[in-house]
Order: C-alpha cells, then structure tokens, then sequence
C-alpha cells in the first residue's frame, strides 16, 4: 500500500467520531484498511449506556508470539464547531488543524503508515495496531479490549507504544489514578421545621479530613514520587448535594476523593485512609484503583524509542492513558507520538507536520529493531 500519514490523517479529521456518537463508521474505515494490509482482525462491539455501537479494532500483521503493538484511539472530544471548523482538515503554517489532529487521529495515522511500510515476510514477531474507543470518557474501550480480546489473551505483544502527543518524546512512566465515591443520606424537610436530617452535615466531618489528608499528601514524601512533576499526586475532592433548596435539609449528597497514583508513592495507603474515614462516619464508600503505568529505562522497548530518536532522554508525564488498562496485557509500554498535550482539546487543535512524518519513521525504525 502506498499510504500517505498527512492524508490519512485529514480524512481521519473529517470523520466525526466525538465520544458521545458512534465510532462505527470510523472504525470500518480503519479496519478495511488494516485488511488491505493483509492483517487478521479482532473487532470488537459493545452498546454504551447511551445506546451507540462502540467498536475497538484489533489488527495483527504477521505471526508468532510477542512483538509489538501500537495503541491509539479513534473518539475525540467535541469539535465546538461554533468557534471554528473542528472537522474540515487545514494546512498552515506547516501544521494540520482539526479536532483530533493530535489527540489522536494523527498519531493513530503515523503507526498505520510505518506498519505499512514493512514487508509481512520479514517480520519474526508481529505488528498489532490497537484502536480503542471512547478513551476520552473513561478509557472504556480500552478495559472492553483487556476483557475480550482473545487474540491478545493468545499470543500477548511483548512491548507496546500508546501513540499519545508527547511531542516525539519517549514516556517511561505516567500517573495512575485512586480515590473513592462517598455518600450520604439524610432526611428532606423544610429547614424551619427541624425535622430533617441534611446529608451535607453528615458528610462534612467526612470533608474536613480529606482536607487534612490533602495537606498531609502534600507534605509527607511517602505520597510522592520525584522521577515527576510535580512530584505530589493531585489529591482532589468534589462533591454535590444535587441542587437541594436552601431552605430544605439535602436528602443525599455525594463526595468524590481522588489522586493520582505513582510507583514509588505510598498508593494503597493512601486510599485505604479515605475509606476508614469514611467507614468512621458511617457512610456508603466504594473505593478504586489504577495502577500508574511504567517500564524501566534499562527496557528494550525504551532502549528502541531512544535509538529512533538519537538519544532523546525518556521522560515521564502526569496525566493518564489507556496503558492504565492496557498494560495488564501488554507487559512493557512507552508513551511516544507527535503532537502536543498542550493544544490538545483545545480550539484551533493542530499538529505539526514534521512531527507527523517524523513518527512514521521512529515508528518504523522501532518495527525494525524490535519484530525483524
């Protein structure tokens, strides 16, 4: 096949995928052109709670075990058209705007060239190319992807790379997440009665200790972790008592507690003080977590990432991607594609062209290096 990356990524920019839709039309796009490769398919649907058809699509080239695999999403967020032409692809300045551009649909573009470009005959491990939907709402794709996939469950890739905009720098680690849903139940009645019983109250001692364990998160190194920046977890908290009346005692209210997860941060800890808090004041509690993601710079697959890129140092990043799910499939990944986080879901979403060229060549040379 004679794929051009700026091209595809265009007509991936015109094919309106937003979270809330459907990504079936996109997702028979990509998968026919995976078949044209010559690769075997695992596609994968399900019904979100919205009633659309989501599909994940798995495309494998070539055979044996291990290999490599190259993640991406095909959702984005919406295009807020209003302010400007979110799906009408335009090249200036040397970069390519439109909604997704970077996140993700030139990324997503760049590992399907590079695999192009390699002879199915030569390769002694195969190629994946995982595209997931609506990554941007919840990474649910990516978890329907670790349950059902039998063809990652047969022959599981030994490296991964999640095509995220890093501006073509190699991330070794990001940040999972934690945290807990808490609730309250009270009483509704007319304040001036003194009857009812506000869940707000009952919850805000609960509060007031998550403002302590903030400032403790803040403070104390065992919640921290310094191979990042910030080195703190981003402890938060928000809740809501669903618009009750001022002059009625809410019925129910809710708090959530979250922060964000390191390797070297005391995780576990951490969230098991949220819960007995919570436990103490007697309120429902359901508690999470997701592991943050890492593999070793020693890695042959960080090892590649630099090779590809001359040198360029690895790095690690805060926020999270689908490798949260991902890697308990996928046993070492790095994060590496072009584009910015920054621009990102943004107004005005571009990404610059030789940074789209660029990744099909690191991409292939990593193809090279690892699965030939």
């Amino acid at each position: 096949m004679n794929l051009n990356v700026i091209e595809l990524t265009k007509t991936l920019i015109e094919m309106r995928s937003v979270s809330q839709d459907s990504n079936g039309p996109i997702s028979d796009y990509l998968q026919a052109i995976l078949e044209e490769m010559g690769c075997e398919i695992e596609r994968l649907e399900y019904t979100d709670p919205n009633g659309e058809l989501k599909v994940n699509v798995i495309g494998r080239l070539g055979a044996g075990t291990g290999g490599l695999a190259f993640c991406s999403h095909s959702d984005t967020v919406p295009g807020q058209e209003v302010d400007w032409p979110a799906f009408e692809p335009e090249i200036k300045d040397s970069k390519l705007y439109g909604r997704g551009s970077c996140d993700m649909k030139g990324p997503l573009a760049a590992t399907i060239v590079a695999a192009s470009q390699i002879d199915p005959k030569k390769l002694k491990k195969p190629i994946y190319i995982l595209i997931t939907a609506d990554e941007e709402i919840g990474l649910l794709g990516a978890k329907h992807v670790t349950e059902k996939s039998e063809m990652l469950k047969k022959d599981r890739p030994m490296y991964g790379v999640i095509a995220e905009p890093t501006e073509m720098i190699p991330v070794y680690a990001h940040k999972g997440g934690a945290g807990a849903t808490v609730t309250s139940h009270g009483v509704a009645a007319h304040s001036s009665t003194d009857k009812g019983i506000s869940a707000n109250f009952k919850l805000a001692r609960f509060m007031a200790e998550m403002a302590d364990l903030r400032d403790l998160s803040m403070r104390d190194p065992i919640y921290q972790d310094d191979e990042f920046d910030p080195p703190t977890n981003g402890f938060n908290m928000v809740m809501s008592d669903f618009d009750t009346a001022g002059n009625v005692t809410a019925p129910k209210a809710v708090c959530r507690v979250g922060f964000r997860t390191m390797p070297k941060a005391a995780n576990e800890e951490l969230l098991d003080l949220i819960c007995k808090a919570a436990e103490k004041y007697e309120l429902e509690f359901n508690g999470r977590m997701a592991d943050p993601l890492y593999v070793s710079t020693d890695s042959p697959l960080v090892g590649a990432a630099v090779a590809a890129l001359d040198g360029r140092k690895p790095e690690t990043v805060s926020y999270g991607t689908d490798g949260i799910y991902l890697k308990n499939m996928i046993p070492q990944m790095v994060v590496l594609g072009p584009g910015s986080i920054g621009v990102a879901h943004t107004i005005e979403e571009h990404i610059p062209l030789s940074e789209l060229e660029q990744a099909v060549t690191v991409y292939r040379s990593m193809i090279q290096q690892l699965c030939m």
